[in-house]
């Protein structure tokens, strides 16, 4: 038994020298297996937070008095929310919720002050942003403690000034996850098959030789691109229709918006990821580089783009990086227009943004790829 295990060791060991000295010969693999958990171990550990805090609030008070101000600052010393701004009525502080400038605002109506005085309950509105229930959740808690904080005269808790503030959630009365998380599933998804599998197809081609075989053939450089991604993007729009789909019949995800303002954004953002799928194939010789040099650009977009995390948690670093993601803008848009109702005139600038991304990446793309397989 112990010759036959000698026998064994003999033959293992020469297999296992072979493929280290192989690995250290691919520095750019071996590297990406060290540096990358160790990049994103540091990123995520400091960027990634649960406690939602500074919602970004605006203002809209009728009363304009010493004590409706003291409301709103006694909001803001929560932490939980911010001062983003004043609004003329409610139809402008709903629409800068819609828009996402803001996430609460504070409506304070004429008789605050006359009701405080002459003793009565004085009422005020928060309307929250509910569609992301974690970030509802902390200015709600604020909106608790203003009314407790309301009747509080020293230690004897006497309610001399009884005051109320009722909290309006919008979007997502029911405070449902599932409402949040699945038109969020949407651009997953979208980035998982646009970037990755788009990056390892061709590197798969390259790697079989079949790519070299295509290239002398009298299909132009462009066509050859483009049959390369297209597929891809008509597999990426039923990936979509089956989401909206399952989702709004099986977890009564709402559809408020217009569908077809909606397909038409997600072309923008299916470019710039076939864009980016596409320079990390030029980037790479294998498909286990592809796979985890796609894995370095997809793990970011998926924990900074607020897809599972609120980014208004964040860090202002990680809330920077994020906003170098398509995806980013994409989830304000697909969330905006799903839950919200939003039309173009809310979403413009988002819309903007993808329009300048697609054009940047799939140009510089192009550029690459031309030039290697040249």
């Amino acid at each position: 038994m112990t010759a036959l295990a000698r026998i064994r060791g003999s033959l293992v060991w020469p297999m296992l020298w072979k493929e280290f000295i192989q690995m250290r010969r691919d520095r750019l693999t071996l590297g990406m297996m060290v540096l990358i958990p160790a990049i994103q171990l540091l990123l995520f550990g400091f960027a990634i937070r649960t406690e939602v805090r500074n919602l970004p609030t605006v203002v809209v008070d009728e009363a304009n008095s010493a004590q409706s101000r003291a409301l709103a600052q006694r909001l803001f010393n929560t932490g939980n929310l911010k001062l983003a701004g004043t609004a003329p009525d409610r139809a402008a502080a709903t629409f800068a919720i819609e828009r996402g400038t803001a996430r609460a605002a504070l409506l304070i109506p004429p008789a605050f002050t006359a009701d405080l005085k002459r003793q009565r309950t004085a009422t005020a509105q928060l309307l929250i942003d509910a569609a992301d229930p974690m970030a509802s959740s902390a200015a709600i808690s604020s909106a608790v403690i203003a009314s407790q904080a309301g009747t509080d005269v020293g230690a004897s808790r006497v309610a001399v000034r009884p005051l109320d503030v009722r909290v309006r959630p919008l979007y997502n009365p029911a405070l449902q996850s599932p409402i949040y998380i699945v038109p969020g599933i949407i651009g997953i998804l979208l980035t998982l098959t646009m970037q990755m599998i788009t990056s390892m197809a061709i590197v798969r081609e390259r790697e079989r030789g079949t790519l070299e075989q295509l290239v002398v053939t009298p299909i132009p450089r462009i066509g050859l691109m483009l049959g390369k991604i297209v597929p891809f993007a008509i597999v990426g729009y039923v990936q979509m229709s089956v989401v909206l789909l399952l989702g709004h019949f099986v977890f009564d995800v709402p559809l408020r918006g217009s569908l077809p303002l909606l397909y038409g954004v997600t072309s923008f953002f299916i470019i710039a990821s076939l864009g980016l799928g596409l320079f990390v194939s030029t980037l790479v010789r294998t498909q286990v580089q592809a796979m985890q040099m796609s894995f370095f650009f997809i793990m970011p977009t998926i924990l900074l783009s607020g897809f599972m995390f609120p980014r208004d948690a964040m860090p202002e670093f990680a809330k920077w990086l994020g906003a170098a993601f398509p995806i980013t803008y994409f989830l304000e848009v697909v969330r905006g227009i799903l839950l919200k109702g939003a039309g173009l005139a809310a979403i413009w600038p988002e819309v903007l943004i993808l329009a300048a991304f697609a054009v940047a990446l799939i140009s510089l793309s192009a550029v690459r790829f031309q030039k290697s397989v040249e």
